[in-house]
């Protein structure tokens, strides 16, 4: 990794940091994207901590909620660096309520997988010209027994069951990467996903008490950021996965993720509605909010 440009979002805290921190001490050229400054900058001062005298952490900031702030992410970036050899999507939320974005999207599908989408097609030139290079995106097996919901893509039918739209985004993002490696394929650039396991962080205590609490009592049970970020780490630097493309990852093996995860004219079809989705931000005078009102969410 040593000299080698990484881009990761989500990387102030939990299995962000511990992957930032482990890329940082390979010799990774960091730039992280944060949305709190303070949060940052206490970040940074961690991630020189591993990676020792010369490290450098460049901070982007972002609102990942916020179609607009990802251009402008990515016009940054693509003026900042000459390449880009890692990009990673961690950065990732789940909220119990349903929520609206500026764009009028809903907010857990807007910051885990409408985000990456956007952020990754925007810098693939630049990836590519960089080639050999990677994108990986972090997943979790919450996609188990979920379907996307083509008939309900605004989940108006989400009530309360948060973590089921949670576990939608997941197979989203498999899915996605299942699509961006068949469209990549001859361009040097891979795509992969993992699973990170049940992590101790600050993952879900924006839900309530009664959330916080369930987060408490299964930290005993849980592995540490370290050992959650592990597998992201190897996929970044591996030579061992350099040709792999389109995979679903766990403890460094490659898994089979669920039935619908694996079914090609699906992923297709959402790259398809996530282009929509992502091109009316992009129109004159943006989308206008069609309910409720702007909010953001924890990454």
């Amino acid at each position: 990794m040593r000299g080698k440009r990484v881009l990761i979002t989500g990387a102030t805290s939990g299995i962000g940091l511990a992957a930032a921190q482990g890329l940082a001490a390979l010799g990774a050229q960091l730039a992280i994207v944060a949305r709190n400054e303070a949060k940052a900058e206490h970040a940074v001062q961690q991630i020189v901590a591993e990676g020792g005298a010369g490290t450098k952490v460049d901070v982007l900031s972002a609102d990942l909620a916020s179609q607009h702030s990802v251009r402008e992410l990515a016009a940054e970036v693509l003026a900042r660096y000459p390449r880009l050899d890692v990009l990673i999507n961690n950065a990732g939320a789940i909220n119990e309520h349903r929520e609206l974005t500026d764009d009028g999207m809903e907010l857990t599908w807007a910051v885990n997988h409408l985000a990456p989408f956007l952020l990754s097609t925007l810098l693939l030139d630049r990836l590519k010209e960089s080639a050999p290079a990677r994108i990986i995106t972090t997943t979790s097996d919450a996609h188990k027994g979920r379907l996307i919901p083509f008939d309900d893509m605004e989940a108006r039918s989400y009530g309360q069951r948060g973590y089921a739209r949670y576990g939608q985004t997941k197979l989203a993002n498999i899915l996605f990467t299942v699509e961006l490696a068949r469209r990549l394929q001859g361009n040097g650039v891979t795509a992969n996903c993992f699973h990170p396991g049940l992590v101790a962080t600050g993952f879900n205590r924006n839900n309530g008490a009664l959330m916080s609490t369930v987060m408490v009592m299964i930290k005993p049970f849980s592995r540490t950021p370290v050992k959650g970020a592990q597998t992201l780490v190897w996929l970044a630097d591996s030579p061992d996965v350099s040709d792999q493309s389109g995979g679903y990852f766990v403890d460094k093996r490659r898994a089979m993720p669920s039935q619908p995860a694996q079914d090609a004219d699906a992923a297709r079809r959402l790259w398809e509605i996530s282009e929509e989705q992502t091109r009316a931000s992009a129109a004159p005078g943006g989308a206008a909010t069609k309910e409720g009102a702007a909010t953001t969410a924890p990454h």
